[in-house]
């Protein structure tokens, strides 16, 4: 068994004498003295590169904003096209028109319940349109903070721009 690279797996009385009189303890901590350097040398290059990082993250958090805000605006004109067709779908002759294949003793209440459902499914339009609306405003917000934010990482490498760190002007 080699001792001299590996610390023993079987911890007993002899196997320790081995190890430490055959050297296996000195080659064992010289093998480990080399790692530490090497862990330092890396420590020192990856902590030089932490600013592009930010930089590179803050880049990469606009990008996937503006990515999100697209499909925020895509599916605003869905729902836009949508309550168009919905407000010509509600125009009495189109309700007329719509239940005109189907025969009833009570045509009015048909009318009815079919203004009904489509005014339920505007409402519906309506409540999803400001959501996206106010998804829309806040994307755009975010958009402008991370802009920023990578904009003063760019000027200024060695100093992470935290948001809370905006001065407002002093009161009067």
């Amino acid at each position: 068994m080699d001792y001299s690279l590996r610390f023993p797996t079987v911890c007993n009385a002899t196997n320790a004498w081995r190890f430490v009189s055959g050297g296996g303890l000195m080659m064992w901590l010289w093998n480990r003295s080399q790692i530490i350097p090497t862990v330092f040398l890396a420590g020192l290059l990856a902590s030089t590169s932490i600013p592009t990082i930010a930089q590179t993250n803050a880049q990469e958090r606009a990008a996937s904003l503006r990515t999100q805000l697209v499909d925020v605006e895509r599916k605003q004109t869905e729902v836009e096209s949508r309550l168009r067709d919905l407000e010509e779908d509600l125009k009495p002759e189109n309700i007329e028109r719509s239940l005109a294949g189907v025969g009833s003793t009570h045509p009015e209440k048909q009318r009815e319940q079919r203004s009904r459902e489509l005014e339920i499914q505007k409402k519906g339009l309506q409540s999803q349109l400001n959501q996206l609306a106010a998804s829309h405003t806040r994307l755009e917000k975010a958009i402008t903070e991370a802009d920023t934010q990578a904009y003063q990482q760019s000027a200024s490498p060695n100093q992470s721009f935290q948001p809370s760190q905006n001065v407002s002007p002093p009161k009067s």
